[in-house]
């Protein structure tokens, strides 16, 4: 089955590219782990990515656009923003050093992005009033005038060489 690319609203593309740079995200912590690079290091970047992009991504996502309607859909997204919150909570709060934790995180936060990228964003900009989605993409293009920038200083997941 071929997967054919989405065709995202103008007014919420922007946060499509933040599913994209939560994507990669999810690919480097994976990497981390491929690489047993220590757990700290890995937990460091995931508390970095959230409080720099992710802890911003789904309060406008719920505001702007899932706290507009009332529906499953939208509910389900508001409980898996709740279950990624919680899974962070675990790995910082309980000095979690199961690197299954790390794992289930990442996955999570894929699982979740498919899930808007998907379903919910298609079934929002079908069951949205133009106005609702015009005024996200006004407010989006204040918060974003560029895209997200991961320039994290510690890059554990890039395979480093030794030369001779």
């Amino acid at each position: 089955m071929d997967q054919k690319p989405i065709k995202r609203s103008k007014h919420i593309v922007a946060l499509s590219k933040d599913h994209h740079a939560g994507l990669l995200f999810s690919w480097k912590i994976k990497e981390g782990l491929k690489r047993n690079i220590e757990l700290y290091r890995i937990k460091k970047y995931i508390n970095y990515f959230w409080d720099h992009h992710l802890k911003t991504h789904f309060a406008e996502e719920e505001a702007l656009l899932f706290n507009q309607i009332d529906d499953d859909l939208c509910e389900q997204g508001k409980q898996e923003h709740l279950m990624l919150v919680t899974r962070l909570n675990r790995l910082n709060y309980y000095e979690n050093e199961d690197s299954e934790e790390y794992t289930l995180f990442a996955e999570l936060l894929i699982k979740h992005i498919r899930f808007e990228e998907r379903i919910l964003f298609p079934h929002l900009e079908t069951v949205l009033p133009l106005s609702v989605l015009i005024n996200a993409g006004e407010v989006l293009d204040q918060q974003h005038p560029t895209p997200i920038k991961d320039n994290y200083a510690d890059e554990f997941w890039i395979s480093i060489d030794k030369l001779d």
